[in-house]
Formats: structure tokens, C-alpha cells, sequence
């Protein structure tokens, strides 16, 4: 049986929410899609490490327009999360404030449920990772290059499998 999660990915519109969600599921970029607008919904499995007993896991890629800010907690479309990712855009420090007042909000909303933040377009990006993050932990990705996109996924699902979600 394959378990299946619900991902959020959240975040200020353009940090790349759709590239990182379409590297994960179709490994590959692409500069010319549209805005998101409400909800794209995409899933995609992956195998857990060894600790989770290798186990595959369906992520429900729940990719989300960047308006809603702090104003999608009040919608339905995050019921039933176990996770989220929220993304930044290394070369909009903006983006990285928004992403870590976004994981607060997730992390109060739904109380023990994995959230990693990312810095995407890291191809992009002159500053050390410490620099942008600003104390928040924060993973480093590229949805141009892939660096970083699989193993923030990955670790995203183990983190949900380790806690029954």
C-alpha cells in the first residue's frame, strides 16, 4: 500500500513554487507557463530512505497562487496538510521574510507538521545560505538546475512518515 501526503507549497507570487513542484514531478524547467491561479494540484512518489522502510510515499503536490498570503489559512484548500514547503526567491530578500512569516502561520495552524523552508533559484544567488535565512533554517534549491529539489522532497516525506502523519 502506498501512503499518500498532502504537501502545501506556499510562498510570494514568481519565488518558483510551480518550477520547484514541476522539477520534482517532471523533471524539467520550463520558462513559459502562467501564474498560477487558486490551486494546481500534482503528485508524485518517492521512496523513503531505509529508516522509513524504504517505503513509497505519493506526495499531493498542493501548488497554490502566491496572492493568498497569510489569507489561504482561512480557506479550505490547507485542510488535511501533513507538510508544507514554503518557498523564497534568493534574489528577492522580501520573498525570505514572507516565506519565514508563512512557516510561522503553518507551524501554529497545524502543530507538529514538517515544514521546510526553501531558497530557491540558488544558480542565482551571491550570498551565503546564513546570510538570507536570517536564523531560520532554510534548504538551498534550484528548480532550473535541480540542486536541492529531490532531497528537500525527500526529507519532507521521511519527516511525515517518522511522525505518523
Amino acid at each position: 500500500m502506498t501512503r499518500s501526503a498532502k504537501i502545501m507549497l506556499l510562498g510570494a507570487i514568481g519565488v518558483g513554487k510551480t518550477s520547484l513542484s514541476r522539477r520534482l514531478t517532471l523533471d524539467r524547467f520550463e520558462t513559459d507557463y502562467k501564474t498560477t491561479v487558486g490551486v494546481n494540484v500534482l503528485t508524485h512518489e518517492i521512496t523513503l530512505p531505509d529508516d522509513c522502510n524504504s517505503e513509497v510515499m505519493r506526495l499531493v503536490l498542493w501548488d497554490t497562487d502566491g496572492d493568498f498570503g497569510q489569507a489561504l489559512f482561512r480557506t479550505s484548500y490547507v485542510l488535511g496538510a501533513a507538510g508544507a514547503v514554503i518557498v523564497s526567491d534568493a534574489t528577492r530578500r522580501a520573498s525570505i521574510e514572507h516565506m519565514r512569516q508563512l512557516a510561522e502561520t503553518f507551524e501554529e495552524r497545524f502543530p507538529g507538521r514538517p515544514v521546510a523552508c526553501a531558497i530557491n533559484k540558488a544558480d542565482l544567488v551571491v550570498d551565503s545560505p546564513q546570510v538570507l535565512t536570517a536564523g531560520r533554517p532554510a534548504l538551498i534549491t534550484s528548480a532550473l538546475t535541480g540542486a536541492g529539489v529531490s532531497e528537500m522532497f525527500a526529507s519532507l516525506g521521511a519527516a511525515i512518515w517518522r511522525r505518523g502523519l
